[in-house]
């Protein structure tokens, strides 16, 4: 089986993260992860907290904290959550970790030694009141491109726009609304992305083809208007150090690596997290993920559109122009936005609902399940509290959950705590196993495309099978005339518990894990379900002891829906 490469674009440190970061970038992800491990292939999933940049130094005044000691308290909150959604990250690492650290001063000594790194005298913004050069989050205003007057001077949060500090109207510090500013002259890196263009585009041509429409488009739009030379380091506290054996000056300045220059590299670094976090006696090889590893790795990322351009054209160029053969993305996985009743969802202006609250009102499935099965793939996707109550009533409460709940308690009180072993299957069966095993390719198939919203789709359908099944053969009707067709039925709606218990771990892990422990089978070590065995039917054999799990998904309520929009709003600017 072929070795898979799994990474999602790096949350911030800067605050818990929104459900609208959550279904673009890590839960795809882990999903997707998931599905190729029961596949059986070799599988590394890595992530890691992005914590240098402007975010992290002004979360941690807000704080009260150092950075240091902030981005700690941090990484260990948001790896809480990410645990509580489930998410199966091989190693869950930090930007700011000492291999990262290696690795970035690494890439950078190589490209200045290639020609592709110079040091230039650049006009900056000045604060006079804060006593400081300003780096880009520093300076706030209005985006020239579409009026949004809280852009940032990196990238405006409304357009998506890259800007530079002095594009903006307006401008004013973040650390001390000061509108005081000057523009004065000091030095930094530049990374010579002009030089790297024409390889950045054949590279695309080779790969863009597996891309989803969504990563290519945006892609190639930054190519049509040219890769601009681009600076490198800022002016911060906190950061990776400019190596002082190639830069004197300017390490002696304080200068770090801008956080978007250091943050793909971390994909490395957290990989050499991993490796050399292994136990005694375990041997973990970082390099060959990720070095020579062309025709031995495939490659996956997940992340929003907004991250897109970093990873298909300026991280590429950054591999390229190092000149070594590091490992380069496969296919990129580009997500539209998730809105909040049609605005956006904000970490900075606390908008929407966010990941740990999530949390707090239901269990993970209910949000893994909605998120998933409601992706903005094709276009952007609209959260409202109604669409929500709505899917997880009828998809998870009545099509799943009370599936399993009516057979096996119907089973129960009409044949005991054992498996009925009925008669011999018939047509009704035989059609249902053809039914099971074409969902079944079908799902398959578009998880192979990275459609999560068409698999969730083929999830939905194999569930609503049983039901029809179930329907038509009709049990509690049959027990009265039949007692041996009614076990027969039941005994293969149990066996569809098991299937779905094995396939939709996937998206909702916890719920597959409880269907699955509703049967005593004594060597369960199926990871996935053949076409054979889903025509079958037959992994839960008669006299196999089961019980009754509680109730996988409680139907959101009139009451419940009222709470949650009291408490987080029904409007983006609720």
């Amino acid at each position: 089986m072929a070795r898979h490469l799994v990474t999602s674009a790096l949350p911030y440190i800067n605050g818990i993260k929104h459900l609208g970061n959550m279904v673009g970038s890590m839960l795809p992800a882990d999903v997707y992860s998931r599905y190729l491990r029961q596949r059986g292939h070799d599988v590394l999933y890595i992530c890691a907290t992005d914590e240098h940049g402007t975010p992290a130094e002004l979360a941690a005044k807000a704080a009260g904290l150092s950075v240091e000691e902030f981005c700690a308290q941090a990484h260990d909150a948001q790896r809480a959550v990410y645990e509580g959604f489930d998410l199966a990250f091989d190693y869950f690492g930090r930007s700011s970790s000492p291999q990262n650290v290696e690795i970035t001063q690494h890439f950078a000594r190589k490209l200045h030694e290639n020609g592709f790194i110079e040091e230039r005298a650049i006009r900056q913004v000045y604060s006079p009141v804060d006593g400081r050069f300003l780096p880009d989050r520093y300076v706030e205003g209005t985006c020239p491109h579409c009026g949004y007057d809280k852009a940032r001077g990196d990238q405006c949060e409304n357009c998506t726009r890259v800007l530079d500090p002095t594009d903006l109207i307006n401008p004013r510090s973040a650390i001390s609304g000061s509108t005081d500013l000057e523009v004065r002259e000091t030095k930094h890196l530049f990374l010579l992305q002009s030089k790297l263009q024409h390889e950045v585009e054949e590279w695309i041509a080779t790969v863009s083809d597996q891309w989803p429409h969504l990563s290519t488009s945006i892609a190639r739009k930054w190519l049509t208007e040219g890769l601009n030379d681009r600076a490198i380091t800022r002016d911060l506290d906190w950061g990776v150090p400019v190596p002082a054996d190639t830069w004197p000056e300017l390490a002696a300045e304080g200068k770090v690596f801008y956080v978007w220059f250091d943050a793909p590299i971390e994909y490395i670094g957290a990989t050499k997290e991993w490796a050399d976090a292994a136990s005694d006696g375990e041997t973990r090889d970082w390099k060959s993920w990720w070095y020579e590893a062309d025709d031995t790795v495939r490659y996956t990322q997940f992340m929003a559109k907004d991250n897109v351009p970093f990873h298909t054209v300026m991280f590429p160029a950054t591999e390229l122009g190092v000149r070594e053969p590091w490992k380069k993305v496969d296919v990129v996985k580009g997500f539209n936005w998730l809105t909040f009743y049609g605005g956006k969802f904000s970490t900075s202006q606390k908008r929407g609902v966010f990941t740990d609250a999530a949390l707090e009102i239901l269990p993970s499935d209910y949000w893994r399940y909605f998120l998933i099965a409601n992706a903005p793939e094709s276009d952007d996707s609209s959260f409202t509290w109604e669409h929500f109550t709505a899917t997880v009533n009828k998809d998870l409460a009545d099509t799943l959950g009370n599936f399993v709940n009516r057979v096996l308690s119907f089973s129960r009180k009409r044949f005991g705590d054992d498996v009925p072993a009925g008669g011999t299957a018939g047509e009704a069966e035989a059609k249902l196993g053809e039914e099971i095993a074409g969902l079944l390719a079908e799902y398959e198939e578009q998880m192979e495309a990275l459609q999560f919203r068409k698999a969730a789709a083929a999830l939905r359908a194999l569930w609503s099978a049983g039901n029809s099944y179930l329907e038509e053969k009709a049990p509690w009707l049959q027990v009265k005339t039949d007692p041996q067709d009614a076990a027969l039925t039941l005994r293969t709606a149990m066996n569809l518990i098991h299937l779905y218990a094995v396939v939709s771990e996937p998206f909702i892990p916890a719920t597959a894990a409880a269907m699955r422990g509703a049967f005593a089978l004594a060597d369960d070590t199926a990871t996935w379900v053949s076409a054979e065995q889903a025509r079958a039917l037959d992994a839960v054999p008669a006299g196999t002891a089961f019980t009754v799990p509680p109730v996988l998904f409680a139907k959101i309520t009139e009451e419940d829906l009222e709470s949650y929009r009291e408490r987080f709003g029904s409007a983006p600017d609720a």
